[in-house]
């Protein structure tokens, strides 16, 4: 494998197979993929920093490329050098760092063909096809907006609705009250989620039960203690534009793409498996099931999902649905 793939496969901690999906192959050399360094006359193009930039995390994937471009450009030069210095001192015959190597092309093998069935099946009409059906199912997604005041004991949260019960306002009680850090800054505010998103099953009853406006009359209990909650309003799910719904609906059906060969090759291919201790193991680990198909959760702020290789990949863990924006997470509700 080239050393310039691996630099930049390196620099990305591994290429991750949903931004691969979606990135055409690079050609070295030509006016669309010029040389962008020579360090010691090892040559960069800017098809290497792309495929660097694929598999960064998302917060920089989303930075306008002229903004990262030095920041990257610069990281593979040093990466290059050092490679060259520790090809010069014979760290690439270790035999350590020989199997890391082929461990990282053995990866980068497995995510380029799951790449290349997703671009032999996932057509544009399919993509289509599984919007319409998203679009459809949004409407039933019905949103609240809702604050929330979290306290470590009932009575504490009780002498709160006591006190809004007499005019009070929440914003500000829960400025002053609220354990929960980032509530005391905007008012225990928590935006708009639905009954869907990753929160507490006692704390979305409680919060669904409500009318803008309302707010508990009584102590919510969760695992983060007791809360207050108001909800300032309500509306029904709405869906997210195709353009924003298409690179998740992609991701999805490149998941499990990737679930079905899996099963079909563990189920042609002789795997022996073995515990630490060397004994054989009494069954191979099942194949795994290509995940239900599930809409996007339409929200305000896409963002594209991280997925990991059914079986095992960089990040590890069973392959999920795919969100068009991150859930409340279960601990904004008690940090």
């Amino acid at each position: 494998m080239p050393r310039r793939v691996l630099i930049a496969a390196s620099l990305a901690m591994l290429v991750a197979m949903p931004a691969m999906a979606q990135q055409k192959a690079a050609k070295p050399g030509g006016a669309e993929d010029p040389v962008i360094a020579k360090i010691n006359g090892q040559v960069l193009h800017r098809s290497d920093l792309q495929l660097a930039l694929a598999g960064a995390p998302p917060q920089l994937q989303q930075q306008p490329f002229d903004k990262i471009y030095p920041q990257m450009l610069n990281s593979m030069v040093n990466a290059e050098l050092l490679a060259q210095a520790g090809r010069k001192a014979k760290i690439d015959q270790n035999q350590v760092v020989k199997e890391r190597i082929n461990a990282v092309e053995t990866q980068i093998i497995a995510y380029a063909y799951v790449d290349s069935l997703a671009r032999a099946q996932i057509t544009d009409a399919k993509v289509h096809a599984a919007y319409d059906q998203y679009a459809k199912q949004a409407p039933q997604n019905e949103e609240v907006h809702a604050r929330h005041i979290l306290v470590g004991s009932e009575q504490e949260a009780k002498d709160i609705i006591e006190q809004l019960k007499k005019g009070a306002d929440f914003a500000t009680l829960a400025k002053d009250k609220t354990t929960d850090a980032p509530g005391k800054a905007d008012g225990g505010d928590l935006g708009y989620f639905t009954r869907q998103d990753a929160m507490p099953p006692e704390f979305l009853a409680a919060a669904f039960a409500l009318k803008p406006g309302e707010f508990t009359q009584s102590p919510v209990h969760t695992q983060f203690g007791w809360h207050v909650i108001k909800v300032e309003d309500r509306r029904p799910g709405k869906p997210a534009s195709f353009e924003q719904a298409a690179p998740a609906l992609r991701d999805q059906m490149a998941q499990e793409i990737a679930a079905a060969k899996l099963q079909e090759l563990r189920g042609q291919g002789k795997i022996e498996l073995f515990g630490p201790d060397g004994r054989t193991l009494a069954s191979a680990a099942p194949a795994p099931q290509a995940p239900a198909q599930q809409a996007p959760a339409a929200k305000e702020q896409p963002v594209a999902p991280t997925l990991a290789l059914p079986g095992g990949g960089v990040g590890g863990g069973a392959p999920g649905a795919p969100t068009l924006s991150p859930a409340t997470a279960p601990d904004r509700l008690g940090k």
